[in-house]
């Protein structure tokens, strides 16, 4: 059977957001079994990308693209080239098993809610790694930020949670508007909204467009300085860790560098500013990981040092980098939600995380120990497994005898080192050695916790029995795709025990071994510099933070103090401003005096308008001055009439004196005889911007009164009226059809208005009285008196 692209993608991007959309209701009719059908979800989007790989592997990308804003050049198109199928595939593959082990993970907490928003945050990373369009790609890189902060402060009644998911939304947040304003850059550089069609981006823009792209992907994988929310957000349940880690979110980074690499790759500030990012990152979290006892922590930290590496590899740029970047993305996909799904079983199965309070485990979960075994053999990279030809490959990658490359080894040959020892850690800390006692009696987890690391723990061993398969079909197409070019696969079952990169790989895992007999005493002496130096990137965090709500308070504090006359002040004075401002600039003034040429009868109209103003201004009582307010109505309703617009006038003589009478009906609470005393300083001010606006307003209109009359508009309406909208008043038609969303509008706010003033109202009403203090009697004594 022929495989139908179209059909892929939507069952890929669009079925995840139907199915989080319909899971609670999915959750209450299936119960229990809801992690078993959640994972049909990216069951069915692996099974239709897959007869893609053929294809694409073939060097034939597939595009799809839907009509989305025809009028603006907008299409909602998608890309599966051999990047973009790679990270697909991942996602679906890895999100199915995260979906099958929340269902017994979260059995009983909110199940239904969670794997719903698990789907939406799967959708969300599928369409940003498949997105062309530019506007597309925005909006699912924003979404996988709003479905992180859910995941991220599921468990809203703590604190910390709450904090964690807030910190990734506002650090993802600030890399999404850089993602945007480099999105309407290249809109403007290259005229189209699609990546496909944009080409290099060298230019004048250039320099603005790397930094913007790599902020984005910096704040969104987490590079330093931007790296302290990834660890806190190991306050989400264990299930998102995992999913969040290996092969979503934090890869949108590493993704976007990836897409980008073609555009604007090659050049001294893009390749440097990412090996020396990326190396600073994968030292960081590979020796903040040694530091941590909790197994999430530790495992959160070594993410960060994976991701530094990835960001290193792609700033190399060479073939043997991008491949070698590739296998490691999909090996680390594999053994990071493996550990992170083995961790998550420790903790169902003990009580407890922390790694020095474990030990001896292996005779009762023996499952999770082969599991564990399987995932510290590949973050070893051991041979056979997947890792090992991911770290050949890097290593082959940095040629010797350049500086560059040579800091760049060194860096990776340490970090792997470390990540390595971890991995022993891991591994060892809590299976081997005496029963420790834990919270709880140590047990084996359910099957459904226990398929993901087993699953992920063979695939990875698999894939290492068959790297010229997996070059062929998915790590070729996809260094092609980053590079630009079509490259072929070198890679096959072997090792080369002559060859320098697998003494590397022995002299790494000497030092793996090293570190982890000397862990300890790392530990200790990190936490006393720690302690010693007393600050970190996360607390700097909370000085920004709170210091720009601070700022906000005195801001806000400042411009909303709750004095209306000075807001409407500050209105018509602008008002006047942005007015007589442009027209002054641009020397549009019109010219002064002018004159009108007016019937007798106009003159009375304007008369009366005149009259009326005067009046309001030396009314001396409220009632005075509100009936003389209607006046102007009046006014402008008798100038509709004179010049041909009786429906304007009549629904103007309606306005007018159903404002009179709602008006003095609001404002019989007030003494509406009391004269209003001002400060002659007051009345100057006012009476000056409000004779400022006038003449501004007068001004303006004059000025557009001296251009020809543009009738095109008129001429539309007067042709579409009745043929469109079947009405013949011009009027009617425009307010009820052409512009009905915009009445809808008018009357929205003129109904919600209303209902606030009768809300106010009855509250008044109901306002319970002051008590009189005094007793009693004598105010009985006082009545009588």
């Amino acid at each position: 059977m022929e495989a139908r692209p179209d059909i892929a993608v939507a069952l890929v991007v669009l079925l995840p957001f139907v199915a989080a959309a319909l899971f609670p209701l999915v959750h209450r009719l299936v119960g229990d079994v809801a992690g078993w059908v959640a994972a049909l979800v990216p069951l069915a989007g692996f099974a239709a990308l897959w007869p893609l790989v053929g294809s694409v592997s073939d060097g034939v990308p597939v595009r799809v693209a839907w009509p989305w804003a025809p009028s603006w050049g907008l299409e909602l198109s998608f890309l599966v080239d051999g990047l973009s199928l790679t990270f697909a595939l991942t996602i679906a593959g890895v999100g199915a098993l995260v979906l099958l082990y929340s269902g017994a993970y979260l059995k009983g907490h909110r199940q239904g809610l969670f794997l719903g928003f698990l789907l939406a945050f799967m959708g969300a990373m599928q369409g940003l790694v498949l997105a062309d369009n530019l506007v597309a790609l925005y909006l699912f890189w924003e979404l996988t930020s709003v479905a992180s902060f859910l995941l991220i402060g599921f468990d809203h009644t703590r604190q910390a949670a709450r904090r964690a998911a807030i910190q990734a939304l506002v650090v993802t947040g600030i890399g999404g508007l850089c993602l945007l304003a480099a999105g309407v850059t290249i809109r403007a550089v290259t005229g189209s909204w699609d990546l496909s069609a944009a080409g290099s981006l060298a230019g004048e823009a250039y320099p603005l467009l790397v930094g913007l792209v790599l902020a984005a992907a910096f704040t969104k994988s987490a590079q330093v300085p931007f790296h302290f929310w990834l660890p806190n957000a190991m306050e989400a349940p264990t299930p998102v860790s995992a999913y969040l880690h290996s092969a979503t979110m934090v890869q949108g980074g590493v993704y976007l560098v990836a897409r980008m690499t073609p555009h604007l790759g090659g050049e001294p500030i893009w390749n440097t500013t990412l090996m020396a990012f990326g190396g600073a990152t994968l030292l960081w979290g590979a020796v903040m990981a040694l530091r941590q006892t909790d197994l999430k922590q530790m495992l959160a930290q070594t993410t960060l040092a994976s991701l530094g590496l990835l960001m290193l590899l792609l700033g190399a740029g060479t073939e043997l980098a991008i491949t070698g970047a590739v296998l490691y993305f999909l090996a680390h996909a594999l053994y990071k939600a493996g550990l992170f799904l083995v961790v998550g079983a420790i903790d169902h199965g003990t009580g407890t995380r922390d790694i020095t309070a474990l030990g001896g485990l292996r005779d009762h979960m023996t499952v999770t120990f082969i599991g564990t075994i399987m995932a510290s053999a590949a973050m070893l990279g051991l041979p056979p497994l997947l890792g090992f030809f991911a770290k050949e490959e890097m290593y082959a990658a940095l040629a010797l005898g350049q500086v560059q490359p040579l800091v760049a080894l060194a860096a990776l040959v340490l970090g792997n080192a470390l990540l390595g020892a971890i991995g022993l850690a891991v591994l060892i800390k809590p299976f081997m050695g005496e029963v420790l006692p834990t919270p709880i009696r140590p047990h084996e987890a359910p099957m459904a916790m226990l398929a993901g690391p087993l699953v992920l723990g063979a695939l990875g061993i698999v894939a290492g029995l068959m790297p010229a398969q997996l070059g062929e079909l998915l790590a070729a197409p996809a260094t092609s795709a980053v590079l630009g070019d079509a490259v072929d696969t070198h890679l096959k079952l072997g090792v080369d025990l002559m060859g320098w990169p697998f003494w590397l790989s022995v002299a790494t895992w000497g030092l793996a071994a090293a570190a982890y007999l000397r862990l300890d005493a790392g530990r200790a002496l990190l936490r006393r510099l720690d302690g010693k130096l007393g600050w970190s990137f996360d607390r700097g965090f909370d000085a920004v933070y709170f210091g720009l709500v601070r700022l906000a308070g005195r801001v806000t504090r400042l411009l909303h103090h709750g004095r209306l006359e000075l807001y409407l002040l500050v209105v018509f004075a602008m008002l006047a401003v942005a007015a007589i401002g442009p027209l002054w600039a641009m020397g549009g003034l019109p010219a002064w005096p002018r004159t009108a040429d007016l019937r007798f009868y106009e003159w009375g109209v304007v008369a009366l308008a005149v009259a009326g103003i005067v009046t309001v201004v030396l009314a001396r009582s409220r009632l005075f001055a509100i009936l003389a307010l209607g006046v102007q109505g009046l006014a402008v309703a008798l100038l509709y009439l004179l010049v041909g617009a009786p429906d304007l006038g009549f629904t103007q003589f309606m306005v007018e004196t159903l404002s009179v009478v709602i008006l003095a009906l609001v404002m019989t609470r007030l003494d509406l005889d009391a004269a209003d005393g001002r400060p002659f300083e007051d009345w100057a001010r006012d009476g000056g911007v409000a004779l400022l606006g006038g003449i501004a307003v007068t001004g303006l209109l004059w000025a557009v009164l001296d251009r020809p009359l543009d009738l095109r508009l008129s001429d539309f309406f007067n042709a579409h009226a009745a043929p469109v909208a079947h009405g013949r008043n011009v009027v009617n038609v425009i307010l009820v059809d052409f512009r009905g969303l915009d009445t809808l509008g008018e009357i929205s706010v003129v109904m919600t208005a209303g209902i606030a003033i009768l809300a106010l109202i009855r509250s008044a009403r109901r306002r319970p009285t002051v008590a009189d203090p005094k007793p009693a009697a004598q105010r009985r004594r006082k009545a009588t008196a």
